[in-house]
């Protein structure tokens, strides 16, 4: 479940990371740090059906600690902590979580993987933070270029209103919600059979809730909940609609609503969600049996789904969560919460987005370091002069190195140049630094004029590899 990056691996994660980042400043976020683990009692109770994967730090003593789950749980308990100082906020983190899963190390599903968190925190009109997080998750994505995307979108009280409709009762919603969201991986009738057989649902309700949950598309499909006289009759659905109209609206405002899907299967196994919920899945990170009939079967005597047979699932995911705050910011004697912050946020899942961008390139086509300019030595070694050059290009700025060896063969200095792919070479000789000169070669160049570059004046070298290095 944990694997280690060679210099091509992180030479891509250094790229998604950078992208990602960018992407997050460019719409005013701060970035923050915490800790690798907290205290159980805070991961207790957040995350359902998934909190048997929490990892439990051994009891040594004192407090009992679990390593995070997600980012989303201790920012909020960060917020509870210093919200005096952070009413609001846009925030992002890049960290690694902790997860007892069952691995699929080929499509990123890990036990030690990093997250990419954007959050907004704070009191605002309805789904304006809600459009902008969706908008930046697009544009991060598109950035990212990990090929044709959907992002699934749903909202939390649509979905609990189609369950109190169907007849689920209130303490069995969570636990049905979980069920649903299998449903990109598993048939409808393997849903139905957990909901009544493992959830004791009736089957009159599995099917009413059955005919909701098969459908998915956008304005048309609003409209068409708009006029379900039943549905539109319980708040809970009436108040959802209403915000997917109003977030429908922002998304074609900053053009990405044609890359939505208003999908009422979509559930979100995560306790905390309280609006809108979303994943986004790739033509490659979705379950095959999407488009080539396969199923996925759940694991002989478990209730986990068998990944072998499905994509690397969302890359990316999130929601709105309104009352996770208050949950550790303690109550007052009335028992409402001392401090409530609302929050809307996406985590982009940095693993898979890296298994999807593996496979569109071959390893020998990744540059994985920076070097610009390589200082080679014909016959003898020339290594102080070499030192020297390599001095005066780092002073310049210029990313730049040389072999550690006295009289290195030239042959072998450019097959340095030719694996780590540096595209230019600074060559000197004996003759050649006499007269105050160097050779400087293209190394990516292929006709013979060339093939042993131009020679310069030595003092003109740093500009010429400046200007060089502008055209690449």
């Amino acid at each position: 479940g944990t694997k280690d990056y060679n210099d091509k691996d992180m030479a891509i994660r250094e790229k998604v990371f950078h992208t990602i980042t960018r992407v997050f400043k460019k719409h005013g976020a701060v970035t923050i740090d915490t800790p690798v683990f907290e205290l159980k009692e805070i991961l207790a109770g957040k995350y359902g059906e998934d909190s048997k994967l929490i990892y439990d730090l051994a009891d040594q003593g004192g407090e009992e600690c679990s390593l995070r789950y997600d980012l989303t749980v201790p920012f909020a308990r960060f917020l509870a902590m210093n919200g005096k100082e952070y009413p609001n906020i846009k925030r992002y983190q890049i960290a690694k979580v902790y997860r007892r899963d069952q691995p699929a190390m080929t499509k990123g599903r890990m036990r030690e993987f990093y997250q990419c968190d954007f959050d907004i925190a704070g009191t605002y009109d309805a789904m304006i933070p809600d459009s902008e997080i969706l908008a930046i998750l697009c544009e991060a994505l598109t950035d990212l270029d990990v090929g044709k995307f959907t992002v699934k979108i749903n909202h939390r009280k649509i979905l609990d209103g189609i369950f109190e409709v169907c007849g689920v009762p209130e303490d069995n919603i969570r636990p049905i919600s979980s069920a649903v969201d299998k449903l990109d991986k598993l048939p409808w009738e393997e849903v139905k059979k957990e909901m009544v057989e493992e959830k004791g649902l009736a089957v009159e309700a599995a099917d009413k809730i059955g005919e909701y949950v098969k459908h998915k598309g956008g304005r048309d499909l609003l409209e068409m909940l708009k006029k379900d006289d039943v549905l539109m009759a319980n708040a809970n659905a009436a108040a959802g609609l209403k915000d997917m109209e109003t977030l429908f609206d922002y998304l074609e405002i900053f053009k990405v609503m044609h890359l939505m899907s208003f999908d009422l299967s979509l559930a979100r196994g995560l306790d905390y969600y309280t609006g809108i919920i979303y994943e986004a899945v790739t033509e490659k990170s979705a379950p095959p049996k999407l488009a080539e009939g396969i199923v996925a079967k759940k694991k002989e005597g478990t209730d986990e789904i068998d990944e072998s047979t499905v994509g690397v699932g969302s890359i990316a995911a999130g929601g709105r969560y309104d009352n996770l705050v208050g949950m550790f910011s303690g109550k007052n004697k009335k028992g409402v919460p001392n401090l409530q912050i609302p929050c809307v946020g996406v985590s982009i899942g940095v693993e898979r987005v890296f298994s999807i961008l593996m496979s569109k390139q071959k390893a020998a086509e990744i540059k994985s370091n920076e070097t610009e300019v390589y200082v080679i030595s014909v016959g003898d070694g020339l290594l102080k002069e070499r030192m020297a050059i390599a001095k005066d290009l780092w002073d310049a700025g210029i990313k730049a190195s040389y072999m550690f060896k006295n009289k290195p063969r030239l042959d072998k200095q450019f097959d340095v140049c030719e694996k780590e792919m540096i595209p230019l070479a600074v060559i000197i000789g004996k003759d050649e630094l006499e007269k105050g000169q160097v050779r400087v070669k293209d190394m990516r160049a292929k006709d013979e004029s060339q093939g042993g570059g131009i020679v310069i004046n030595q003092a003109d070298m740093i500009q010429e590899l400046k200007s060089r290095l502008q055209q690449l």
